[in-house]
C-alpha cells in the first residue's frame, strides 16, 4: 500500500531507478496479474518482475462472452463512489508527519520511506546510483529528522519489509524464481543482521507471506496458477485484455519460527489470499482470480465458518487484508462501454457487505496496521482524470476523504502502525512513459497521521 507536515529536508539526493514502470505496465487492463503497484529496482529485477505480467491477448475485439456491453453494474449493498468523498483537512482529519521528495525517480536512485516502526521511527531505504543497486537502511526520528544508519546488509540484496518491530526488524530478500525463501532480521538491541532459511519450506515460483499474532511467519506456498484461456485474453471496448473473471491461483500454507530454521510446519490448507487479526486467520478460496468463498477461523477455539462474499461474477480478487471484524478486497471487475469497474469491497467477519467503494481506474486496500495490527484505514488510489488522488476510507468512524489530487506513478512504501499511512504524490512530469533525460520525474512520500 504509500507516502502529506512541514519537509524535513528536500532531497539531496534521488531515488529508485525504475526505466520499467511497472506500473504503467500492470495498471491497463491485466489486473489478473496486478497485485500492487511495486517500485522495480535494477534491469534484472524489473526484467523478472516483469516477466510475471505478461498477459496474452487476443486479437479480433471483444468476445461478447466475456466482456459486457453496456453499463458498470452496481455492486450489492451500500455502494460509495470517489464523487462521495469529502475533503480532507490538514490539522482536522489529519497531521502531516514527515515528508520526503525525490526528484528523479527514472534516471537516479536515491532514498524511500519504505514503512514505520511500531515505536514510530520511519524506515529509510537508500540505493546506490550504479549497478550494483546497493541498498543502505536508516531509522530517522520524525521529531527531529535525525537519520540513525544501520550496519551495512550484503551487496546486491534488496530487502522488503514483513515486520517493523522495536525488537526486531524482519526483511524478506527478492532473488528471483523458484528459490528458497530468505529473510533478514535485525536485532535492534544488538544491532546485528542475521539471515534465515528454512529446509524444510518448499520452494516455489512465488511466495505469500503474513506475519501470525503468534509471531510465526506464515508462508503461502504456490500451489495452482490461473492461465489465460485457449487464444489469449479478449479485449476490452478500451483496447485492453479483458480478463475478469479469469481463474484464480492458490497456495498450499505453511508456516515458519523467525528464530529456528528447523521450526517448519505445513498448516495443511489451501488457500487463495490471507491475513490474520487478532483473534482470526481469514482466507479466501482462490486470488488473482473469481473467489466465491471467504474463510474465517477463531485463532483461540479453531470454529470456522465461510460465506461467499457476492462480489459478482466477474471480480478478480487482487487485494486482502482484514483487521478487527473487518475483510477488505480490492477487485478488478470488468471494463464496460462507461469505463471499467474497479471495487474495494468492505465486509464484516460474518459476511455483511459495509460498503463497496466502486470507481473507474482505482485500486486499493488496508492501509495501516502492519506493523502490530489494528489498523482502520482503507486508502484507495485514483489513477486518472479528474479524480486521481488518493482517497482515505476509515472502517472506524465510515468517515470517506479525499486525501490528494495527484498519485505518484512510483509508488512506494511498507507496514506503518495503526493510524499512519504512507502516501505517494506526482513530483514534476511523473508520469511520462518514455522520460526525456530532462524531464523532472519524481514523487514525494509523505507520513500521515489520521485524526481518530
Amino acid at each position: 500500500m504509500n507516502e502529506v507536515r512541514a519537509l524535513l529536508r528536500e532531497a539531496a539526493q534521488t531515488s529508485p531507478q525504475d526505466e520499467t514502470d511497472l506500473s504503467a505496465v500492470l495498471a491497463g487492463g491485466r489486473r489478473r496479474v496486478r497485485r500492487r503497484r511495486l517500485v522495480v529496482v535494477g534491469a534484472v529485477a524489473a526484467v523478472a518482475a516483469a516477466g510475471t505480467a505478461v498477459a496474452v491477448v487476443a486479437p479480433g475485439g471483444t468476445d461478447p462472452d466475456r466482456v459486457a456491453e453496456h453499463r458498470v453494474p452496481r455492486p450489492d449493498g451500500p455502494v460509495l463512489r470517489l464523487s462521495d468523498a469529502g475533503r480532507a483537512v490538514a490539522g482536522r482529519d489529519y497531521e502531516r508527519v514527515a515528508a520526503f521528495t525525490n526528484k528523479n525517480l527514472v534516471w537516479k536512485n536515491g532514498r524511500t520511506f519504505d514503512g514505520v516502526t511500531e515505536d514510530g521511527q520511519i524506515l529509510i531505504v537508500e540505493l546506490a546510483n550504479d549497478i550494483t543497486n546497493q541498498a543502505r537502511l536508516a531509522l530517522r526520528d520524525p521529531a527531529t529528522g535525525r537519520d540513525d544508519w544501520l550496519p551495512d546488509i550484503a551487496p546486491q540484496l534488496r530487502p522488503r519489509p514483513i515486520s517493523l518491530g522495536r525488537d526486531r526488524l524482519v526483511f524478506s530478500v527478492d532473488e528471483g524464481l523458484d528459490v528458497p525463501l530468505r529473510t533478514l532480521v535485525l536485532d535492534r538491541a544488538t544491532r546485528t543482521w542475521s539471515q534465515r532459511t528454512w529446509p524444510g519450506l518448499p520452494s516455489s515460483e512465488s511466495y505469500a507471506t503474513a506475519t501470525g499474532p503468534d509471531g510465526r511467519l506464515y508462508v503461502g506456498v504456490r500451489a495452482s496458477a490461473g492461465s489465460p484461456p485457449p487464444g489469449g485474453w479478449p479485449t476490452g471496448p478500451d483496447g485492453e485484455a479483458e480478463d475478469a473473471g479469469g481463474e484464480g491461483d492458490t497456495y498450499d500454507l505453511w508456516s515458519v519460527s523467525l528464530t529456528d530454521s528447523s521450526d517448519v510446519r505445513d498448516e495443511g490448507l489451501r488457500v487463495g489470499s490471507f491475513d490474520f487479526t487478532d483473534t482470526a486467520l481469514v482466507w479466501s478460496a482462490a486470488t488473482n482470480g473469481t473467489n466465491d468463498r471467504i474463510h474465517v477461523r477463531d485463532l483461540a477455539t479453531g470454529a470456522e465458518h465461510d460465506f461467499d462474499p457476492r462480489s459478482g461474477k466477474r471480480c478478480n480478487l487482487l487485494g486482502f487484508s482484514a483487521t478487527g471484524d473487518r475483510i477488505v478486497l480490492g477487485q478488478y471487475c470488468g471494463t464496460y462501454d462507461d469505463g471499467r469497474d474497479d471495487r474495494v469491497q468492505v465486509l464484516t467477519t460474518q459476511g455483511r457487505t459495509v460498503t463497496t467503494l466502486q470507481g473507474d481506474s482505482i485500486d486499493g486496500g488496508l492501509a495501516d496496521g502492519g506493523t502490530g495490527g489494528g489498523g482502520h484505514l482503507v486508502a484507495v488510489q485514483a489513477w486518472s482524470g479528474a479524480e486521481e488522488g488518493t482517497y482515505v476510507y476509515d472502517l472506524a468512524t465510515d468517515r470517506f476523504l479525499r486525501l490528494t489530487d495527484s498519485v505518484s506513478t512510483y509508488s512506494v512504501g511498507g507496514p506503518t502502525p495503526a493510524g499512519e499511512l504512507l502516501v505517494g504524490t506526482a513530483y514534476g512530469e511523473g508520469k511520462a512513459q518514455d522520460p526525456d533525460p530532462g524531464m523532472d520525474l519524481g514523487s514525494t512520500q509523505t507520513l500521515i497521521r489520521w485524526a481518530s
